[in-house]
């Protein structure tokens, strides 16, 4: 790879040297530019977005009165599922390597990522796994309908649909750890002069600490779900109870793999979060080396919680205390981020543009998310609220008030940066308003309907909850309907508008604000090459 490092291959690069860039479809399919790579995940996470929505919206249409409507169970369980991988796997987690892919060389002041052809062929394997995932619906019995999770047993007698689910999971792992490695490589080794670790802006840290939980958890999935496929097709029983295995181990199994995903889905947006905050407050970010310590605290502690999705299945009384506490202390570095985005707002000189907006509407909606997340970390309750709609509340007030509004607020912020022109702000604020008040009528009620014992992945329910049922639905059709008001915005913003300026976000753009010190090109050009 030495010979991609080179400056004379690396010239093609850079805007300086346009003419040297292919163009048409050569410069997407070729492309080695990290920012080119940046916008190809955006725009496929984009459009995975729109097809697990569709897939979310057939579910909230299903279940917008009681009685089966439009689909059978069967159908309704193959939505759920795919609506679950393609959202996790398709759509959140690309969103945040584009942005890893665009901001990380520019805010460290690297000339490009560290491995350029690596970079194109992680992102290209991205295509042909949400090919597979999506054509699974279209085979012989259907996509998979074991649930996002592919527990075992229901995992071992679904069609063909479950190996293309299980291919396609193989594919994208390798593309995430691809990725990953790319990313790190690129912070450790292409830092400019002078920009020591803790002098790195938090979205960079977040995403180093990120990588290293990605590489760490993505081989496990891979190993729980190899382990099913064996089960399948070549006559091993890890999970078959009725010859010794044992269907529990998946859940261990998955669910170490699983929890730190979440947080894999969440620490990048808190970096974005930190990143925008500082700058519209017009301060220096608050507590950023206690911000440094907290994310990599809750990257440790996420390893060793995995069992709380486990209360159910008959874990002894120690095992459920300790992952019961283990759980709690989450919300300790948690709330040290709460805390330091609020002090770096207090008493600032805050304007509520746009990206202001989603950061603050992230604060106050995903610390909702972490209440019921402190909630559900009891024993006793868990059990009580397992498998309910309190807990498809919980989980998407943290993924979609958390990671989708973060990455909202960074497309908004970074606009300018990518574009050159300035979005437009009234369409913005609209887009925002229109997304946190359909949220909120949507999952809103469903903390309700947990509470009041209404089962999730049901196609049907008895009538006394189709009341909150049906607002659900409602918001949720706003909700979906409100994403064409961004996709609009970013069209036109790309096709023209207002200049941006150097410095589009005030005197000081402030965007020095979220590390310690000005570092090296921390600001809005793009940083001179590195030889």
């Amino acid at each position: 790879m030495s010979a991609v490092l080179e400056p004379k291959d690396l010239a093609g690069h850079h805007d300086d040297h346009a003419h040297d860039h292919p163009t048409g479809l050569r410069r997407w399919l070729f492309a080695t530019n990290h920012k080119d790579i940046g916008t190809l995940y955006l725009w496929f996470s984009f459009a995975m977005l729109a097809v697990g929505g569709v897939l979310a919206l057939g579910i909230r249409a299903e279940l917008f009165q009681p009685g089966l409507q439009l689909v059978q169970p069967e159908l309704f369980n193959q939505l759920t599922t795919m609506h679950g991988l393609i959202m996790v796997f398709g759509a959140i987690m690309p969103a945040f390597v584009g942005f890893a892919n665009w901001m990380i060389p520019l805010q460290i002041g690297a000339s490009d990522m560290a491995f350029a052809r690596m970079n194109n062929f992680s992102f290209w394997l991205m295509v042909p796994a949400a090919i597979l995932l999506v054509a699974s619906f279209f085979v012989p019995g259907g996509a998979t309908a074991a649930g996002w999770t592919l527990y075992a047993p229901l995992s071992g007698q679904m069609g063909i649909g479950m190996d293309m689910a299980i291919f396609a999971m193989h594919i994208m792992g390798a593309s995430s750890i691809m990725g990953s490695i790319n990313i790190i490589t690129t912070i450790l080794n292409m830092r400019a002069p002078g920009m020591t670790l803790m002098k790195m802006p938090m979205f960079v840290w977040t995403w180093l600490i990120t990588a290293y939980l990605l590489i760490a958890v993505m081989p496990v999935l891979a190993g729980a779900i190899t382990m099913t496929l064996t089960d399948r097709h070549f006559g091993t029983n890890f999970f078959n109870a009725a010859a010794g295995g044992d269907p529990v181990m998946y859940q261990h199994i998955f669910w170490f793999f699983g929890h730190p995903e979440v947080y894999i889905m969440i620490l990048p947006a808190f970096g974005i979060v930190s990143e925008i905050i500082p700058t519209f407050a017009r301060k220096k970010l608050f507590g950023y080396s206690s911000m440094v310590y907290a994310t990599a605290s809750i990257a440790i502690l996420s390893f060793v919680v995995w069992a709380h999705h486990m209360f159910t299945t008959g874990m002894p009384l120690m095992g459920q205390l300790f992952f019961m506490y283990a759980t709690m202390l989450i919300a300790v570095p948690t709330g040290v981020k709460i805390f330091n985005w609020l002090a770096t707002m207090w008493r600032g000189s805050m304007t509520f543009e746009t990206p202001m907006l989603f950061s603050i509407g992230f604060i106050v909606v995903f610390t909702i998310g972490g209440l019921t997340g402190i909630i559900l970390s009891v024993a006793p309750l868990d059990i009580q609220l397992h498998d309910t709609y309190y807990v498809v509340a919980h989980f998407h007030y943290v993924l979609v008030a958390g990671s989708l509004f973060a990455l909202f607020a960074g497309v908004y912020y970074w606009l300018p940066k990518w574009t050159g022109h300035m979005y437009d702000e009234k369409l913005g604020k609209f887009h925002f308003w229109a997304s946190m008040i359909t949220f909120n009528i949507t999952f809103f009620p469903m903390h309700f309907l947990g509470l009041a014992g209404m089962p999730r992945r049901y196609a049907d329910y008895p009538t006394q909850f189709a009341d909150f049922n049906m607002v659900a639905s409602i918001g949720a059709f706003g909700f979906g309907l409100s994403q064409l008001i961004l996709l609009y915005v970013v069209i036109k913003c790309i096709k023209g508008g207002e200049k941006a300026a150097d410095n589009p976000w005030g005197n000081d753009g402030g965007l020095e604000w979220s590390v310690p010190s000005p570092a090296p090109f921390h600001t809005f050009e793009t940083p001179p090459v590195v030889k």
